[in-house]
């Protein structure tokens, strides 16, 4: 499937600046895989605070960043008479490996291990250039929108 802009990525998720972490969505095969692309920038708000004078992006942002990645495939993969809405349940492995900078870009590879509804296992990585610096398997629950009791 072709590239995705940011239009389309803030049609699917519901995350906004500045909890919006992916950019643009390079690749995607339904049920299958996905590669999201974060640019990362020294005016991000956490930066001024983690660390003031040595900038390194928080560890739990970039696995936020990777669980959004596979909400989209999660979306972009439901069937299309459905409103999906994707919770994160787990994750599980977690290693850092590289301190991830202001000019970095990030590249997330998503791959789904195991879907068994309502629940997805994927094993996600994120790349600086070739450089593996984060990875984890991640859970998500896929279910559908509910509509608003009415009072």
């Amino acid at each position: 499937m072709a590239a995705m802009e940011q239009a389309e990525i803030q049609s699917l998720l519901p995350h906004r600046y500045p909890f919006l972490l992916v950019d643009r969505i390079k690749e995607l095969e339904p049920d299958r895989r996905i590669v999201g692309i974060k640019n990362v920038t020294v005016n991000e708000p956490f930066f001024q605070g983690h660390f003031p004078g040595r900038p390194v992006m928080p560890g739990v942002l970039i696995i936020e960043a990777m669980a959004q990645v596979g909400g989209v495939l999660a979306f972009k993969s439901a069937a299309p008479t459905c409103k999906p809405v994707v919770y994160l349940t787990g994750i599980d492995g977690a290693k850092f490996r590289k301190p991830v900078v202001p000019g970095d870009q990030l590249r997330f590879e998503v791959d789904v291990l195991k879907k068994r509804p309502p629940f997805w296992k994927m094993q996600a990585k994120a790349f600086v250039d070739d450089e593996l610096v984060c990875e984890a398997e991640v859970t998500a629950m896929v279910t559908e929108e509910k509509s608003a009791r009415s009072e």
